[in-house]
Formats: structure tokens, sequence, C-alpha cells
């Protein structure tokens, strides 16, 4: 069975995270999409608030081989946990491109049976990215051209939820 990973730390998951894993579950036998939760960083939506958001695309596109799921610390052990062999990321830039290569480079230090593989994101979906959609949210802003609508609402209430505090 071929198993991959699709690890992300989209806050919130947009249309471009999902062109990404509808393509990459089209190629494997089961994909895990992954909230990856960095310590490093800090997030508007909790482990539990994203997976919501990314289990929406997946019955939305109905990928029946595709579990969602959310993990902290080491990518690499969290892949070799499930039984994959594929590390799935998506490029938008040549910043994405370098951050990747080196993040694949310590992997294969670490397990030099586990590929990483790169999917270009589709140009018409380049410019989006979870800062972007955070952004206009939070000016009030329509999100729905880059998020599905159901997690545009889930975006809205938590943001104004978080702006009323």
């Amino acid at each position: 069975m071929r198993i991959a990973v699709y690890p992300t730390s989209a806050n919130p998951p947009t249309y471009g995270h999902a062109d990404i894993l509808v393509r990459t579950a089209k190629q494997f036998d089961h994909v895990y999409w992954s909230a990856a939760m960095n310590t490093e960083k800090q997030y508007i939506f909790d482990a539990e608030v994203r997976k919501r958001m990314m289990n929406e695309y997946v019955q939305h596109y109905d990928l029946k081989n595709v579990t969602v799921e959310s993990f902290t610390g080491s990518t690499i052990r969290y892949v070799q946990e499930r039984n994959a062999k594929t590390i799935v990321k998506g490029l938008r830039s040549l910043e994405d491109f370098q951050g990747e290569f080196q993040q694949a480079v310590g992997n294969k230090g670490i397990d030099p049976e586990i590929e990483t593989f790169c999917l270009f994101g589709k140009p018409d979906l380049f410019a989006i990215n979870s800062t972007l959609v955070r952004e206009l949210a939070y000016l009030g802003e329509s999100i729905e051209a880059y998020v599905l609508p159901s997690v545009a609402e889930i975006v809205k209430n938590i943001i104004q939820k978080n702006s009323n505090l």
C-alpha cells in the first residue's frame, strides 16, 4: 500500500492546500493530511479547529482515502509511525523550495527510505496563503475566493470571537 503524509501548518487551510491534497490523493492509496503543530509558531486556530476545517475539504472533494490528523514534534517520526514512505509538500515560490529542500535533506539523514515529493501549486492559486486569508478576515473582507464557504464561516466566527475579547 502506498501511503503518503501531507503535513501542513495551514492556519487556515486554503484552496491551494486543497489542490495539493486532491492531487496527492489521486496518486496514493492513503494520505494522512496532518495539521503540524510547530511549537515555534503561534496559531490563531488550534489543532482541533484546523482539523475541522481540513475535514471540510475532505468531505467537499469526497476524498475517501484521506485521514485528517494533527501532530506535534518531528515530521519524519510522525511519517514513520504512519508507515508512510512519502512526504508531500506544495511549492509556490523559491522560498518554499529552499525551506522544503533543507527539510528533505535533513529527513533523508534520519531515514533514507522516506522520500519527499514536491508538487507545484497551480498558477491561479500561487498568491493564496493563510496569512492573506487571515488578514482579509480580520479586515472584515470576503475570503470565500480563497477557502471553502464552510471554512470561511469557521474563520470569521473565530476571528470575530477573538476580536471581542
